[in-house]
């Protein structure tokens, strides 16, 4: 397994994470034993993060992930996990954001956890879910810093989501170590200029700013919440359809875009919509980590055998960016 340096953290972390969240459902929906025999055969093949959330599951994931490590006692293996703050606390943020840990902490088994997340979207002046960015550098980082100097967590960092240029702001500002970003070939915007009237979320090549600030790139949303497989039917422990991000605005319309880019298959470039998908977010060279939603072993097994052929050639980019275009005028 590949090891890609991870911002100035110091960590290598395997271009390949292990994500435990609902959406593929394995960690909170999943038999036990299928769990841990997973999880098992992931630290064999080279896997060394994980990646959960209270959220997932209201900490179920966080407990299934916990009984397996503990049973398991690999070696030099990163854990994060993630803080998802309600309205109703956003008058208490630093008490929320502690008690939030702690309680993952717990269910993890774990004294800390090497990198702790904010999980709200950040915009401008917030409202709803999304925090401001006045509240995330002026209480959340504040927060976020006392838990790291009481040895709660190594490294810092959000979830990439919310509006670009308040993400570009948060990202220069080098208060956080880790960015978890949208990139799929549905929406390369972290990476590259976007086609004219494009119907996705421009992220502004957020990941030069990601570089230049020295923090890590986790990549999400990798098959788009699973459309990137062309196919609206899901596994029995998966999460139903999740509501995009970052591409269009309706699940199905993810699906028939994917569908769309089937000559990928049908001309022999890959063998498969789920290969190109993995393939092409670890072809540029920001991208540290990549994590990918399963409900079963199989899925996992098949995310490692694209992640083994490396990222797509040069020829293959072309031909996706050339049948992209095509999108370019639709409504999102």
């Amino acid at each position: 397994m590949q090891l890609r340096a991870f911002g100035r953290t110091g960590m290598q972390l395997s271009v390949l994470g292990f994500g435990c969240g609902a959406v593929g459902g394995l960690m909170v929906r999943g038999d036990a034993a299928e769990q841990e025999r997973t999880i098992a055969w992931a630290i064999a093949a080279g896997v060394n993060y994980f990646d959960t959330a209270v959220l997932y599951g209201n900490g179920q994931s966080e407990r299934n992930l916990g009984r397996v490590l503990q049973k398991l006692k690999p070696a030099n293996v990163a854990v994060g996990t993630k803080v998802r703050l309600l309205p109703s606390e956003f008058s208490r943020i630093a008490d929320a954001v502690a008690m939030s840990l702690e309680g993952s902490l717990a269910r993890l088994r774990l004294d800390r956890v090497d990198i702790f997340h904010l999980h709200n979207p950040i915009t401008e002046t917030g409202g709803g879910l999304a925090l401001s960015v006045q509240q995330v550098l002026g209480e959340v980082v504040p927060a976020f810093e006392r838990l790291r100097q009481h040895g709660k967590t190594r490294f810092l960092g959000i979830t990439a989501v919310g509006d670009t240029a308040t993400l570009h702001q948060v990202i220069d500002s080098r208060a956080f170590d880790s960015a978890q970003v949208v990139y799929n070939v549905l929406n390369p915007s972290a990476a590259e200029e976007l086609p004219t009237n494009y119907p996705a979320q421009d992220y502004g090549r957020l990941f030069d700013h990601a570089k230049a600030a020295g923090v890590g790139v986790v990549g999400i949303r990798v098959l788009a919440g699973g459309a990137l497989s062309g196919s609206a039917e899901r596994h029995p422990i998966a999460g139903p359809a999740p509501e995009p991000i970052g591409s269009a605005m309706s699940y199905d319309a993810d699906v028939d875009r994917a569908r769309r880019l089937i000559p990928l298959v049908k001309e022999g470039i890959v063998t498969s919509l789920t290969e190109a998908a993995t393939r092409f977010a670890l072809s540029h060279p920001a991208m540290c980590t990549i994590l990918v939603g399963i409900a079963t072993r199989q899925q996992f097994e098949d995310a490692l055998a694209a992640v083994q052929k490396g990222p797509l050639p040069r020829a293959a980019l072309d031909r996706l960016s050339a049948l992209r275009q095509a999108f370019s005028g639709e409504p999102r």
